[in-house]
């Protein structure tokens, strides 16, 4: 009976030591190009072009500006904030969430307990949006619309939120509205 209970023991001790060994940053990297994968296949068969693009394949990142406006004006600084709009959708092009009420009443994701209405937050607190959303508005200027497509690890990463699902890669809709500057600059 003792060579069973030390058996078991060094199984389970074997058995830990294996899962202790799997490196997090690994799992992350397959996650990371699993989404890749969803949003080729989905750049594929949603081709996007527009007047200004910004591809960083390594990352995942894909953004396509539908307007863009002079590219002189002063570029947004950490501690700006920013007035945006958006529509959030999955790979599958369903809406998830969006600040503007008819479009959340057309695609069946109202809520008459929300108010609607852009989205305010200073750039660069990690205060009022997702790493890939508040980049993604960083690269613009105001006036200027946009679509972000981008990998889970810079939205809710592997535990997601509400109607998000955990690795979902996720596309944004922007519309930069306003920005106040802050105080870094000159």
């Amino acid at each position: 009976m003792n060579y069973r209970l030390i058996a078991f023991a060094a199984l389970l001790v074997g058995a830990v030591s294996v899962v202790s060994c799997i490196d997090p940053d690994q799992t992350e990297e397959v996650i990371l190009d699993q989404n890749k994968e969803e949003i080729e296949k989905y750049l594929l068969e949603n081709p996007m072009s527009g007047v200004k693009e910004y591809k960083e394949a390594e990352e995942g990142v894909y953004m396509f500006w539908e307007v863009s406006v002079d590219p002189n004006l002063n570029s947004i600084k950490s501690l700006d904030t920013v007035t945006v709009d958006y529509t959030g959708k999955f790979l599958s092009n369903s809406v998830f969430d969006t600040s503007i009420e008819q479009v959340a009443k057309d695609n069946g994701v109202f809520d008459s307990q929300r108010k609607y209405g852009p989205l305010k937050f200073p750039i660069g607190t990690g205060r009022g949006a997702i790493i890939g959303f508040e980049f993604a508005v960083s690269l613009m200027k105001p006036g200027e619309k946009a679509t972000v497509i981008f990998p889970s690890r810079l939205g809710y990463g592997n535990q997601g939120q509400g109607k998000i699902p955990p690795k979902a890669p996720l596309i944004f809709e922007l519309e930069l509205i306003d920005v106040k500057k802050g105080p870094n600059h000159d």
